[in-house]
């Protein structure tokens, strides 16, 4: 049984929910946690969409560092492949992913907000990178995953500085997706998911490849990438149901069967 990671689904949608207070501190042992969260959901399918959420106080405040401090290189040599599996597995979630980020999320909370596909803010909510003040520096893909999301420049100031970013700031340079209330993080992300879930689950999982997979490679191979997995819906119910509804009703009335 897991203690501070735990899987709830309602309906169609899963929350992967942290709770390891007071900040949620990314120890080895949550790693492990957010890694079998992750591949359980991966196989499930009867989950359309998935919330990642740390409560209402804090999204995650990062590394377990008294944990770290005395490690040897040899001792981080291996954690870190286990932390960068762990975070991998949530980018892995073949379903769209909205983490739910409240209070704080710092170095590793922060890196595990960007494996996600969104980010919903709480409008006091801050994230940032601060491990060089450690003197380290990210080492759960936020030195990848950042500039990827908000431009390589921009990523290393925040990288270098430390900074914390606000909500309204993480807002305007693309961190997140939308800043509400902090008491409506959570039902807004969990509204958001519900719509998600309820499309055509083969299609959501295509486009999830197609950008993933093109990002990291040259536009002619993404081109290819993404006509092959757009040919392939047409193999799917969900795209005659999505079509013949269109001719008939209009847009946006499909039921779609998840097939």
């Amino acid at each position: 049984m897991a203690q501070f990671v735990s899987v709830e689904v309602s309906g169609a949608v899963a929350t992967i929910r942290l709770d390891r207070p007071p900040m949620n501190p990314l120890s080895l042992q949550v790693q492990r946690e957010i890694r079998d969260a992750a591949l359980e959901l991966s196989d499930r399918a009867d989950v359309g969409a998935v919330v990642l959420y740390g409560g209402p106080q804090v999204f995650a405040a990062g590394a377990d560092i008294k944990e770290m401090a005395d490690m040897t290189y040899q001792d981080m040599a291996m954690a870190s492949a286990a932390l960068q599996g762990a975070f991998d597995a949530v980018a892995g979630i073949p379903q769209p992913t909205i983490a739910a980020v409240t209070g704080y999320a710092l170095g590793g909370g922060c890196e595990l907000a960007l494996c996600c596909d969104l980010r919903i803010a709480a409008d006091d909510a801050k994230l940032g990178q601060p491990e060089i003040r450690l003197g380290v520096i990210p080492g759960a893909g936020g030195t990848q995953r950042l500039p990827r999301l908000v431009g390589p420049s921009r990523a290393k100031e925040i990288i270098f500085t430390g900074r914390m970013v606000d909500a309204q700031e993480a807002l305007a340079i693309g961190l997140v997706n939308s800043v509400v209330p902090a008491a409506e993080v959570y039902t807004t992300a969990m509204e958001l998911a519900g719509k998600l879930a309820k499309g055509p689950a083969m299609a959501m999982r295509a486009a999830k490849r197609a950008i993933d997979g093109g990002i990291e490679t040259d536009l002619a191979t993404g081109l290819e990438l993404e006509r092959l997995e757009f040919s392939g819906l047409f193999a799917t119910d969900d795209q005659k149901i999505g079509m013949a509804s269109f001719i008939e009703n209009g847009p946006g009335k499909a039921q779609f069967s998840g097939r």
